[in-house]
Parts: structure tokens; sequence; C-alpha cells
């Protein structure tokens, strides 16, 4: 004789898929923000890294849909009607933005994605995303910033001069920030930022 069938639990219903989370890196011209986001991606390689769109020409040394995705002015203009960018600016005459279709997607199927963009981009993308993970890189000094920029050997001191200006205005928005990682000896600030992203991955 058989055992009866046991009632059980009712069968559980598929769990609806977690939302990914934004991370959000700024830093001045000259902090590390690039080689540490590089860092990361490679620490982190399940890590959707957001590609801005601009209408400036490409230079030698860029990829299109790699460095940037190259748009026309035009397709730019009706981007911004429709509503499609999470953020934008026009910065000495080129448009840059930030797709929120990228962002929508890909947060919607789990994925956590890293977002490269300065102060001003980061507070749009927080009125949009307000659940939006901040980290703020900030240099030892500002005298450790100038000599950074003067090593790259790619600005005029004119140029060096109104980055470091720029860079003054980039930091008094920190405090917007919920993280901020000064990046005085790389290995450490590749580690703080671990730490944070570890620490805050959607689960």
């Amino acid at each position: 004789m058989s055992a009866p069938c046991s009632q059980g639990s009712p069968p559980k219903s598929p769990q609806k898929p977690r939302n990914g989370r934004l991370f959000i890196i700024s830093a001045p011209s000259g902090a590390g923000k690039t080689t540490l986001c590089r860092a990361i991606l490679k620490k982190f390689p399940d890590l959707r890294y957001s590609i801005s769109h601009t209408t400036r020409p490409p230079r030698n040394t860029e990829t299109p849909g790699v460095d940037y995705f190259f748009i026309t002015p035009d397709e730019f203009k009706t981007k911004i009607r429709e509503n499609a960018w999470a953020e934008w600016a026009e910065v000495y005459g080129h448009y840059y933005g930030t797709s929120a279709g990228f962002i929508d997607r890909h947060l919607s199927q789990g994925h956590d994605i890293l977002l490269d963009i300065d102060v001003n981009g980061a507070r749009q993308i927080l009125s949009r995303y307000p659940e939006s993970v901040t980290i703020f890189i900030m240099p030892p000094t500002l005298d450790v910033l100038r000599q950074r920029l003067i090593q790259r050997g790619t600005d005029s001191e004119a140029v060096v001069a109104r980055r470091l200006e720029n860079a003054i205005t980039e930091m008094a928005g920190k405090d917007m920030y919920q993280h901020i990682v000064v990046n005085d000896a790389l290995p450490q600030a590749i580690q703080s930022l671990c730490d944070i992203i570890s620490e805050n991955r959607a689960g």
C-alpha cells in the first residue's frame, strides 16, 4: 500500500529577478578615475560599463563603441526630445549623453552598472535613479593633482590651470556623494573601491 501523498506547501512561483545597482564614480581630471575604473572592471568582470554618446568626432586613439558611441547632432537632439538621455550636457560645442535605455535595460535584468561621470551628470542621474551608489575620487592634495596633470605631458600650462579650476569646482560637490576615496596610493584606492562595490552589490 503506497503512502498517502503529502499536502506540503504550494509550489513557489518564480521569483522576479532582482534589479541591479548603479555605481556612479566621479573625480576631477587627474585624480586617477580612468585607471581606477579599469581596475574595478577587471576585479568585477560582470559589471556593465556605461559608454557615453557624443557628437564630437573620434580622436585617433578612440574606438567607436568602446570609448564612445559617436552620433550626429541631429540624432542627439532627437533623443533629447524623446527623453532618451539619463543625463546630457553640451561641452565646448559638442553634446555628451548617457543612454537611459542602456541603464534601464541592464538594471531590470539584474546587472550592476559602473558609470564614470562628472558631478553635474551625477546630479542628473540621481534625480532619475536615486538609489544609485555614489563614489567620489579625491586627490591627496591640489599640489599632487597639479603634478599629475603636468606629468601627463598632454596639456599646456593654460589647460592645466583650467583643469585645476574645474577640479576645485568638482571637489566642492563631493558632499553629494555617499563614499569618498582618496587616491593617494593606487593599490589602497583600488581596494577601497572594491570593498564599497562588494558591500553594495544587489544580492
